[in-house]
């Protein structure tokens, strides 16, 4: 199974309008652990497979394939009027094409994307709001939950709280990547769930703005998400996460809940480990009582928070043995929900914490290292592949099936097991006959 599969979400679900930076350009698989994307993924369960399946999009002209969508549109119950009115003369958008293709050669390194995410001025400008929609806050704090720190720093990553919610169509920018894009069938299923969105009458066409992906609103929902998880929390008789404060907040409160938020719990906490550290063990499969994790020696640092040592944790090295260890539990697997990408979960968990003064990381990362490019990765996992380490696919990717990789070859040369990718190894293996 490939280390590949996952793109913008509710933007992730919710799927996030600046590509997100491509952190360590990571997809996440299904059934795996999440790889360190920085694209957002709040995926709602996919829509039932219709009856109608397009032709493959390069044997269609886009005239062609709007025409075989309508009538699957018909056949999935959509009105003919809505479609007659968002179909006629609609035309491609080369700019949706060239963003679905792009692949940066570069990437920023953890460290700079979390200083991003908690930067003096996104704290300021969350504090202020937290007090300025208190009441709000506090009611959707008290219906689903969830922290409304977390959601003001959800609003902050996601939109820079409402400042920016892409200015794209998002029908058009759909029909894009449903008749050319490298997903067709999942922009199909979003496309729909938008025609079911403007069916409802929640929002106007004209109106259903969004990224070049089809992420919407403040805290950046795809529509198969919004259709599940969107709340009209200020009681005006429509969702309006465009536009509405409240509904995008509680929407997104009731989108964490339901993939597992637990109230009253943290999502992580920074850790010292011992000298001697099996570093193996930083791996997402490995979940432990947190007081089993304690017993190795690992010592809880930065935090005064009363923690349940039954709850399930596993230990994340983001920046490999050289950097800070975090143990996260499953409230960090909700964030992940939402945007599958560690570098995210860890600047919402912290820009939250920021707001309160807290949020400080002790250890240093290694910021001397540096990143290895897009075609470095190809490379390394190409080096690991021809001596039999089964990376998976050779697409740059660092997924699951690339960290076990990794790891393997390093347990073989005897450094520390972290399953972290860097030039040093790919130097080692370049040296190395195969």
């Amino acid at each position: 199974m490939s280390d590949a599969l996952m793109q913008p979400s509710p933007r992730h679900a919710l799927l996030t309008r600046s590509a997100l930076l491509l952190l360590l350009a990571q997809a996440a698989a299904c059934a795996q652990p999440p790889a360190d994307n920085l694209t957002p993924s709040r995926q709602a369960a996919p829509l039932p497979a219709p009856a109608l399946q397009a032709d493959p999009p390069a044997a269609q002209s886009f005239a062609q394939w709007r025409e075989t969508f309508r009538q699957r549109a018909l056949a999935e119950g959509v009105n003919a009027a809505l479609l007659a009115r968002v179909l006629t003369g609609l035309q491609p958008d080369p700019s949706v094409i060239r963003a679905d293709a792009s692949q940066p050669e570069f990437s920023k390194p953890i460290w700079e994307y979390l200083d991003s995410a908690a930067s003096v001025q996104r704290v300021k400008r969350g504090q202020q709001l937290l007090v300025s929609h208190a009441r709000t806050l506090e009611a959707i704090e008290r219906r689903y939950g969830v922290p409304r720190q977390v959601l003001v720093a959800v609003w902050g990553m996601e939109s820079n709280f409402g400042g920016y919610t892409g200015n794209k169509s998002v029908i058009r920018s759909l029909a894009t990547l449903a008749h050319e894009g490298r997903r067709p069938q999942f922009a199909h299923e979003q496309l729909l769930a938008a025609l079911r969105i403007l069916q409802q009458g929640d929002i106007a066409p004209e109106r259903m703005l969004g990224s070049w992906a089809g992420a919407m609103g403040q805290t950046q929902f795809i529509p198969t998400t919004y259709l599940q998880h969107a709340v009209d929390f200020d009681g005006n008789g429509k969702r309006d996460i465009w536009h509405s404060v409240a509904d995008a907040l509680a929407s997104t409160a009731n989108y964490l809940r339901a993939s597992g938020w637990k109230s009253g719990q943290s999502w992580g906490s920074e850790v010292q480990l011992p000298t001697g550290f099996d570093y193996a063990l930083a791996d997402p499969e490995q979940r432990r009582p947190l007081g089993e994790w304690l017993s190795l020696g690992l010592r809880i640092v930065g935090s005064t928070q009363a923690l349940d040592l039954r709850q399930p944790a596993s230990l994340l090295l983001p920046a490999g043995h050289r950097g800070p260890a975090f143990l996260v539990f499953d409230n960090f697997r909700s964030i992940l929900r939402y945007n599958n990408s560690t570098a995210y979960a860890l600047g919402i968990g912290l820009l939250a914490e920021r707001f309160e003064g807290g949020g400080q990381i002790l250890a240093s990362w290694p910021r001397s290292e540096p990143p290895l490019s897009r075609s470095q990765r190809i490379e390394l996992q190409q080096q690991l592949s021809a001596r039999g380490f089964d990376p998976g696919i050779s697409d740059g990717i660092i997924g699951a099936n690339t960290r076990r990789a990794v790891r393997a070859s390093q347990q073989q040369l005897g450094w520390p097991a972290d399953g972290h990718p860097t030039l040093r190894l790919l130097e080692a293996l370049r040296d190395t006959p195969h």
